[in-house]
C-alpha cells in the first residue's frame, strides 16, 4: 500500500491538471478486451517470461494494474454473463445445478435473460454507438431460429460481428471431438452393439441358424437408425451447428475458416473505430483466443516459447496492439478508457499427449472450472486511460469482474437500475486513487449454483480470509487439477465437503498451500462465524430465477439452430474468396 501511495502522490505533480479536467468533462470512449482462458500467469506484466506480450504489457506501464481482479464464475457463459451484467450469475439464472455448466449449442434454449440490463444498453441510452467484436456465448434464439431473443442485439449492441458461441475442438478438421466427448464415445459403442445384433441376426435367419422373423430384425433395424439419426443429427455436425460467424442477425460463415478468423475479427475492430471515431463508442472485443483448438495463423507458430499455446497467447497480445494503434491513429487514445481482463483461469487439463494446450495460472493454485481456488477465478485486471488514470500504479485491493459494469455506466452519466441487485462496485475512486481500499468486503465463489467459498476482506487488519466449504477431488491425487475428466465437477462424487471450511490468509498465503486451523490461527472462530452470517445475508438477496442451463434449455433443437440456407442445408461463405492476412 505504501508503494502505491507513494508513485500516486508522485503521478499526481506531473498530471496535467486542465487535460484531466477536459477528459472527465467528457464521455471517454470505452474498450473492454476479455480474452477466452488466459491465465494470469501468462502475459509479462504478471511475471511470466516465457510468452512475449509487449501490447498488454504496453496498458500495464501506461495505467493501473490490479493483483486480485476476481471472476464471478470459472467458466466462460456464467463469467461473461457476471461481466455484461454485473450481478452474480446465479441471479440471472446462468449458474447450473447440472453438470452442464456453460451453453452447450446455438440451437439451445438458453441464455442471457432479455430482462437483464447489460452495460452495452445502459451506454446506448447515454448516446453511445455500441460494438461487440467476437465470442458472445449467451445463446440465440428462445423458441423460433429467428427471434434473436438472446442475440447481442436485442441485449444493447448496436452492431454484432463474431462468434455466437466459443470455439471448440469441433471446429477445426481432423480434431477428437470435444462437445460432450464421453458421451459421444458411449453413443458409438451403443450404435456398434445395436448395429452388431442386427447383423448376427440377420446372418443367423440366412443361415438357418436362428429362428427368428424378419418383422422382429426390421425393428431392431429401425429402432437402431432411429437411435443413431437421434443423436449423430447434432453430435455429427457440432462444426456447422456451432461454429459459425454472424454480423447482426446474418450469418457469414457456416462453418467458420478458422484460418481467416482471426483477421476478420481484426479488420472488424479496427473498422468499428474508424466509423465512430467522432462520437463516444462502447467496444467490446472479446477474443476466441485462447480457447482451444488454438488455431494459430502461419505468421505466429512456432515463434513462442511455450509451443502452441504460446504462440496463440502472442497473436492476441499483437491483435491487442494493432486495435491500440487504430486508437492512436485516430486521436483517441487519450479519450478511451482502456480495459484488459480474462473471463477465467487457464484450463489445466487442456493437453495433447504430453503438450500442454491451456494456460498457466501462476502460483495460484487450480484453474478452469474450479469454483474456489484462486487459480480458476483470479485473473489479470488492466486499466488505462491517460491523463485521468495514474501510470504504473499496482492496486492489491479484492476486485471484480463485475465492477466493470457501474465503473462504465459511471463514465457514461448513466444511473445503474434501482430494481435489483448490483453486485459490482465502481472502480474509479480506487483506479484514480481517490480511495485506498475496494469497496467489496465479501466475494462469493460459485461453481454452477453451488457456493464453493467466501473471502472476506477485513479492511481494518489487511487480512483477505478466504473458506474454501467445497473443493474439487483432484486426479490423480495431489495433481493440481482433474486430468482425465477435462474440467472438475462442482458437486458430487468429485468434490470434498469441508467442515469446518478450510481457511487461508491470502495476505500472507496466496498460493493456498497452508489451511489455517483453531490451533494455528487464534481468530479462526471468529472468521468463519463472520463469514457464516455473510453467507446468510447473501442467500436473503437471492430470489428463484428459471434456470437457463437447465438440461432442456441446453440440449439442441432443430427449430432454433440458426442456419445460412434451408435446414439442414446450412453452408455459405459471405466473406468472400478474398485472402484477409495479418
Amino acid at each position: 500500500m505504501k508503494r502505491y501511495l507513494v508513485t500516486a502522490l508522485t503521478s499526481c505533480l506531473f498530471w496535467n491538471t486542465f487535460g484531466m479536467s477536459a477528459a472527465m468533462d467528457s464521455k471517454p470512449n470505452i474498450l473492454l478486451f476479455v480474452a477466452d482462458d488466459l491465465g494470469i500467469g501468462d502475459i509479462g506484466c504478471y511475471g511470466n517470461n516465457t510468452i512475449r506480450t509487449p501490447n498488454i504489457d504496453r496498458l500495464a506501464r501506461e495505467g493501473v494494474k490490479l493483483t486480485q481482479h476476481i471472476a464471478a464464475a470459472p467458466l466462460c457463459t456464467p463469467s461473461r454473463a457476471a461481466f455484461l451484467t454485473g450481478r452474480y450469475p446465479i441471479r440471472s439464472g446462468m449458474a447450473s445445478s447440472n453438470r452442464y455448466r456453460a451453453l452447450q449449442w446455438n440451437a439451445g434454449s438458453g441464455g442471457l435473460p432479455a430482462n437483464e440490463t447489460t452495460f452495452a444498453r445502459l451506454l446506448q441510452k447515454q448516446g453511445y454507438t455500441t460494438g461487440l467484436i467476437g465470442k458472445w456465448h449467451q445463446g440465440v434464439n428462445c423458441e423460433s431460429f429467428n427471434d434473436h431473443c438472446h442475440h447481442p442485439l436485442n441485449h444493447g449492441f448496436d452492431y454484432f460481428y463474431g462468434m455466437p458461441f466459443t470455439l471448440l475442438s469441433n471446429c477445426q478438421e481432423n480434431k477428437p471431438p470435444e462437445l460432450d466427448a464421453a458421451l459421444q464415445a458411449k453413443l458409438w459403442l451403443y450404435s456398434q452393439i445395436i448395429a452388431l445384433a442386427v447383423f448376427t441376426l440377420t446372418a443367423g435367419k440366412l443361415t438357418g441358424l436362428v429362428s427368428i422373423c424378419w418383422k422382429i430384425i426390421a425393428c431392431f433395424t429401425l429402432v437402431g437408425c432411429i437411435f443413431f439419426i437421434s443423436w449423430y443429427s447434432s453430435y455429427g455436425f457440432v462444426q456447422y451447428w456451432n461454429c459459425i460467424l454472424m454480423r447482426n442477425h446474418d450469418i457469414t460463415e457456416q462453418p467458420m475458416r478458422l484460418e481467416r478468423t482471426a483477421s476478420l475479427m481484426l479488420k472488424e475492430a479496427v473498422s468499428f473505430i474508424e466509423r465512430n471515431r467522432h462520437r463516444p463508442f462502447l467496444l467490446f472485443i472479446s477474443f476466441l483466443h485462447v480457447h482451444t483448438p488454438l488455431f494459430t495463423t502461419a505468421k505466429f507458430l512456432r515463434k513462442s516459447r511455450h509451443g502452441l499455446y504460446g504462440d496463440n497467447v502472442e497473436e492476441m497480445d499483437w491483435m491487442v496492439g494493432k486495435i491500440l494503434d487504430s486508437l492512436d491513429k485516430e486521436g483517441l487514445k487519450n479519450n478511451t478508457f482502456t480495459y484488459f481482463a480474462s473471463d477465467h483461469g487457464g484450463q489445466l487439463e487442456a493437453q495433447d499427449g504430453s503438450a500442454q494446450l491451456g494456460g498457466w495460472n501462476g502460483i495460484y493454485k487450480g484453474g478452469k472450472g474450479m469454483g474456489g481456488w484462486e487459480g480458476g477465478i483470479r485473473v489479470p485486471g488492466i486499466f488505462r486511460w491517460p491523463g485521468v488514470l495514474p501510470a504504473g500504479i499496482v492496486i492489491d485491493e479484492p476486485t471484480s469482474l463485475m465492477d466493470i459494469y457501474p465503473t462504465v455506466v459511471h463514465l457514461a452519466g448513466g444511473i445503474l437500475p434501482q430494481d435489483r441487485v448490483i453486485d459490482g462496485r465502481n472502480l474509479m475512486p480506487l483506479l484514480r486513487g481517490r480511495v485506498q481500499q475496494s469497496e467489496h468486503e465479501f466475494l462469493f465463489h460459485y461453481c454452477g449454483s453451488y457456493l464453493h467459498a467466501v473471502r472476506w476482506h477485513q479492511k481494518d487488519s489487511g487480512a483477505i480470509w478466504k473458506a474454501h466449504y467445497v473443493t474439487p477431488v483432484f486426479r490423480p491425487p495431489g495433481a493440481g487439477a482433474c486430468y482425465g475428466k477435462g474440467i472438475c465437477p462442482c458437486f458430487g462424487e468429485g468434490v470434498t465437503h469441508h467442515d469446518p471450511p478450510l481457511l487461508f490468509d491470502l495476505s500472507r498465503d496466496p498460493s493456498e498451500a497452508k489451511p489455517l486451523t483453531g490451533n494455528t490461527e487464534p481468530l479462526f472462530d471468529i472468521v468463519i462465524k463472520k463469514i457464516g452470517r455473510a453467507i446468510e445475508e447473501h442467500r436473503r438477496t437471492l430470489t428463484p430465477v428459471p434456470e437457463q442451463l437447465s438440461f432442456y434449455n441446453i440440449m439442441w433443437k432443430p427449430w432454433l439452430q440458426p442456419c445460412c440456407g434451408t435446414f439442414p442445408f446450412c453452408w455459405c461463405d459471405k466473406e468472400g474468396d478474398s485472402t484477409h492476412s495479418l
